[in-house]
């Protein structure tokens, strides 16, 4: 299930940056934005209004103030009546510099938010885009586990009943990080894939017999993670259906998966009676780990076989 038409309320952006709002009642903390990217409005300033996108929000840093100093009160007025447009979502003021009255009297006129920040101007652009970007994040909610296995990022994927959560509780004990139990909340951010659990279900476990277990309690906060990126996927199958899905036995990580665009190998693993699933999951992270690096022990394998049969000929 993918979440569409994202978008960021003002109120957020406020209360993530703890900003000093100087115009607007709360009310107006409702607008919103759906642009990751933000305005600093020096053409806009300079009276060129043309393929201006109004859509993002406007940041004044210290050249900007300094040249909104230099025009007079009517230019000011017409800068700011067209900043201040019903799709703007709001205007922050960096540097610990303070709004012009002008804006004041023209934000003021249509309860438009106005924000003061002491931050440097292109350190608060640059946590702000991150923070949008994260937040307007294409997503989608896959059914499985995550875990940050060796540092490697892992989705544990199969159906129901087929013993994930069993196995994400064996890899914790064994010392691995656990981010998300039965649903993943993945997030598409700059090509990568980026994992979490729901926000209602952070922390929490099911185990069958035994019911919700909040991790951090149960094994120490070392033991969870909010996040980590998604680069691998396993898949617990049932051991009949994985004998006919005819699997690729020398190199299983050809298989991939897809996830809002972004292909990742695949590695499916039966789930028989008396196997220890916990150890052949690490190998098989560990083995990927290895391919990443540039070393093919299967390339290398059928090299050997090759060999031998030219020699023998």
């Amino acid at each position: 299930m993918r979440e569409l038409d994202k978008q960021v309320s003002v109120r957020k952006i406020k209360e993530a940056f703890n900003l000093t709002q100087v115009c607007g009642d709360d009310h107006s903390l409702d607008r919103w934005t759906i642009v990751q990217d933000v305005n600093r409005p020096g053409l806009e300033l300079s009276g060129y209004k043309e393929d201006s996108e109004l859509k993002r929000v406007v940041v004044i840093g210290k050249k900007e103030h300094h040249y909104i100093e230099t025009l007079d009160y009517d230019t000011q007025r017409d800068r700011f009546e067209f900043l201040t447009d019903i799709y703007t979502p709001c205007i922050i003021i960096t540097q610990g510099n303070k709004a012009p009255q002008v804006l004041i009297d023209v934000a003021g006129n249509k309860n438009f938010p106005v924000f003061e920040c002491p931050d440097v101007t292109y350190q608060f652009v640059s946590d702000l885009t991150a923070f949008l970007t994260a937040e307007l994040a294409p997503n989608e909610y896959v059914g499985g586990g995550l875990m940050n296995i060796y540092g490697v990022g892992v989705a544990i994927l199969g159906e129901s009943g087929i013993g994930k959560s069993e196995l994400e509780l064996d890899l914790i004990k064994r010392g691995h990080i656990f981010v998300a139990d039965d649903v993943i909340d993945v997030h598409r951010i700059n090509n990568e894939l980026v994992g979490q659990a729901p926000e209602n279900l952070k922390r929490m476990m099911e185990i069958r017999g035994v019911g919700i277990v909040d991790v951090c309690l149960m094994f120490g906060g070392h033991c969870y993670s909010p996040s980590c990126p998604i680069t691998f996927a396993i898949k617990l199958t049932n051991y009949a259906n994985y004998l006919k899905s005819s699997p690729n036995r020398l190199d299983p990580l050809e298989n991939t998966t897809k996830i809002l665009g972004i292909e990742i190998p695949l590695m499916e693993i039966p789930v028989t009676e008396g196997k220890l699933i916990s150890t052949i999951v690490e190998s098989a992270v560990s083995r990927y780990i290895i391919k990443q690096r540039g070393i093919d022990t299967n390339e290398e394998f059928q090299q050997r076989i090759y060999k031998e049969i030219k020699n023998k000929k």
